[in-house]
């Protein structure tokens, strides 16, 4: 099919007889993502506000209508996760969050939050396997390396405590258990969620 132009000398496609200028629809197409854009940012901040003050109850309902209509938006699913764990419901938090692992591999933090549920749920060796993930895909993300050191003090706790369900500990041993727990009591108690 020829080319055709406009009296400006614009271009114009023709399909089935109807003729329309693709600059006027790229320019209306532009506009629309220049003023849905900062919308989008003022959405997610205003839901991000609610989550930070212990909103999660009023923010959900948004959120998730906010992830249907932009499935790819991973800000906003990212937060629809971090509601969910908010309100403590974990296994929907989880599924969410191996979702969002899978789909973008490379983000460390689904990951992370993936090993906070672990965590939450005593599940040390999946927390710290997810953690170490969440380190390779970014080995800066300070989130993620300071969890794994509190996975990993969990885990000589739990270890020390097989070892006193054996049998007697020597005292050396027992009194690094004991400051262990003493170290674990101190806020944070368990590890951090990503930065919201």
């Amino acid at each position: 099919m020829p080319a055709h132009t406009d009296s400006q000398g614009a271009p114009i496609s023709s399909s089935r007889g109807t003729r329309f200028c693709a600059v006027p629809v790229l320019m209306a197409l532009l506009a629309a993502l220049l003023f849905t854009a900062p919308a989008r940012a003022d959405e997610f901040a205003e839901l991000r506000a609610l989550l930070t003050r212990g909103d999660a109850t009023t923010a959900l309902p948004r959120l998730e209508n906010a992830a249907a209509a932009a499935p790819r938006d991973v800000q906003m699913r990212f937060l629809l996760g971090v509601a969910l764990m908010d309100l403590r419901r974990d296994d929907e938090a989880l599924t969410h969050f191996t979702r969002m692992a899978q789909e973008y591999p490379e983000l460390p933090d689904p990951q992370n939050n993936i090993a906070l549920l672990h965590a939450r749920a005593g599940r040390l060796e999946q927390a710290r396997q997810a953690l170490e993930t969440a380190l390779r895909n970014d080995p800066t993300h300070r989130a993620a390396r300071t969890n794994l050191g509190q996975v990993h003090l969990l885990l000589a706790v739990q270890a020390w405590e097989l070892t006193a369900a054996e049998g007697p500990l020597d005292t050396a041993l027992l009194r690094r258990l004991e400051a262990l727990r003493a170290l674990l009591a101190a806020p944070p108690e368990t590890p951090r969620q990503t930065a919201r």
